[in-house]
């Protein structure tokens, strides 16, 4: 009897691990197709990325940033994620996170900022998916802010942001 009870237990706790992980990797609200970004809206406190086509908001994505999310970027290695206005000005479909576009950081006040104060202020900021190999973990991951300092979506997320966004794009990252 305790057998078939723990057979059970290990069945029911399979199949609700299992139900989790397909509700996390299904995207119920997809970008209609041909949608291109005129701008892109980084919103840190809501924890958003705002797809923006002619002034209007197409599509809104709940994102994960860097461990340290508040604040602007000050010098590498302090896991924030920049703020200001940067482009997207290239990408890379071969990188260790599922797709990834740069973000301009730094720019020349990035720099000077990070010299008046002795530090270097890194850079590789990037939008991307997951790390290679984990993403099945899918929506799970906006739980905690797990970035270096970059803005972290979904695979399928950054499927359609990839369609979506090209090289020379505005992004626009708010506190």
């Amino acid at each position: 009897m305790k057998g078939l009870r723990l057979v059970s237990l290990v069945l029911v706790i399979f199949f609700i691990t299992f139900l989790i992980l397909f509700i996390a990797n299904q995207n119920f609200n997809p970008l209609p197709q041909g949608v291109k970004a005129t701008h892109l809206v980084v919103e840190k406190a809501d924890r958003k990325l705002n797809l923006i086509q002619d002034g209007q908001v197409v599509k809104s994505y709940p994102v994960s940033f860097g461990a340290q999310p508040k604040g602007d970027k000050i010098r590498e290695g302090d896991e924030r994620t920049p703020e200001g206005t940067y482009i997207i000005d290239w990408r890379n479909e071969n990188s260790s996170f599922y797709l990834s576009m740069h973000i301009s950081y730094p720019d020349s006040n990035d720099r000077k900022q990070a010299q008046l104060t002795g530090n270097d202020p890194g850079g590789m900021i990037m939008i991307h998916g997951m790390r290679n190999g984990l993403g099945w973990l899918g929506k799970i991951h906006r739980m905690v802010n797990w970035t270096d300092g970059c803005i972290a979506l979904t695979n399928y997320e950054m499927d359609e942001l990839w369609r979506a966004v090209d090289d020379g794009t505005k992004i626009e990252i708010r506190p």
